[in-house]
């Protein structure tokens, strides 16, 4: 027990924000340059390209790569090493709090997407498909973020790069302007993804023939699972708005703190059972 506390004070005083700040930097900074090599007319020949034509094009979409799941993943657990001042917060900075992490999950997706290779081509087609099933206003959802099947890549290139970043400084924006993060106070944490971007290329999957079944993203597998068995629109909308939902309402002051709790380590748990599957099920 004494382990266990220790171990989760630890989790809490490490500067999980500055290091999710640190690497939305080198996000930002990588992803200019491979955006200024990204071709929406060829994307998956201008991403193959940077690797073999760009000087250090392949440690820049490394970098790219990596310092966005880092920035995810640390934004992630700063959420959950600061939940217990949540409840400081008032009901509107919480939702802006909450709302980061989908958008956050947002531009990883379509950065995933705009690879177009058979991971990010296969997981733009089933993000159509979701949004296509939604009743009544599922075109005109699909028509304003993805239409990939009508219109390329532009739209998710545009949100990519400008819709889903305005929008995350704008949920963002009153929790970060507290905080000041140089990037030279965190350079161990700057050399060690320079240093693992240098060695380890970002993925990228070319077709492969014969091949049935292609996993989607780390983080969209359990979804690519549970579609398999349940509608699109509860699979892919009902599904992932629940935990959003749960997440706006889980306050420590709350009545029904306990039973919101709950249901969301049931919600991660059955999820992360999904992504098993997902990954070894179907081999």
């Amino acid at each position: 027990m004494t382990i266990i506390r220790t171990s989760v004070r630890t989790f809490k005083i490490l500067p999980w924000g500055s290091w999710s700040l640190v690497s939305l930097y080198l996000s930002l900074f990588s992803g200019v340059i491979v955006g200024l090599q990204y071709n929406l007319q060829a994307p998956y020949y201008s991403s193959a390209s940077l690797d073999l034509t760009v000087p250090f094009g392949m440690f820049f979409r490394s970098l790219h790569f990596y310092s966005s799941q880092l920035f995810f993943l640390f934004g992630v657990a700063h959420y959950i090493a600061i939940y217990d001042k949540v409840s400081e917060l008032s009901t509107e900075q919480r939702i802006y709090l909450v709302l980061t992490l989908p958008v956050a999950l947002l531009l990883l997706f379509t950065g995933y997407v705009l690879r177009a290779d058979t991971t990010g081509f296969s997981a733009g087609m089933i993000a159509e498909s979701i949004v296509v099933s939604v009743p009544i206003f599922g075109t005109f959802l699909n028509n304003l973020l993805f239409s990939i099947e009508a219109n390329g890549l532009q739209r998710v290139y545009l949100h990519h790069v400008i819709t889903f970043d305005i929008l995350f400084l704008i949920l963002a924006w009153q929790h970060l302007r507290k905080y000041t993060v140089p990037p030279h106070n965190h350079l161990l944490l700057l050399g060690l993804t320079v240093l693992f971007c240098s060695v380890v290329a970002a993925p990228l999957d070319p077709d492969t023939l014969g091949q049935l079944y292609i996993t989607g993203p780390w983080f969209f597998l359990g979804l690519q699972e549970l579609l398999r068995y349940i509608h699109p629109f509860i699979a892919g909308v009902i599904t992932p708005m629940a935990l959003v939902f749960m997440l706006l309402l889980l306050r420590r002051d709350a009545r029904n703190c306990k039973l919101l709790l709950n249901l969301t380590l049931i919600w991660l748990t059955s999820y992360g059972v999904l992504t098993y599957l997902a990954l070894y099920g179907h081999g």
